[in-house]
């Protein structure tokens, strides 16, 4: 197997978190994601540059978007839905785009 067709494999790895606070009846909401991509970093650091070194909550709230799936790879928001996330508390928007950012190991889907 080549390197560009391992890399190819390895960016299509996705991992997920659990938000009680998006969950219903009682159970959290689980959102996949895969690994931020260097196409991915590109688009986001034109709106927010800097972005490695200091987020800021649009920018993060601008990763979620781009990065958070269902179970079946649905995307769960849309551009449409952003003034809904940027009204959510800091510390849940904090802490699901601090997961997307980790390099650490979670648990893959």
């Amino acid at each position: 197997m080549s390197i560009a067709e391992r890399i190819k494999e390895r960016v299509q790895r996705r991992k997920s978190i659990m938000v009680d606070e998006w969950g219903a009846e009682g159970e959290p909401l689980a959102v996949y994601y895969g690994p931020l991509i260097a196409r991915e970093l590109n688009q986001i650091q034109r709106k927010h540059p800097g972005f490695l070194s200091n987020a800021g909550l649009e920018g993060m709230v601008d990763l979620i978007i781009m990065k958070a799936e269902d179970g079946e790879g649905k995307k769960y928001f849309t551009l449409e839905d952003k003034p809904v996330l940027m009204r959510e508390e800091v510390h849940v928007i904090s802490r699901v785009a601090g997961e997307m950012l980790s390099s650490s190991d979670g648990p893959e889907q």
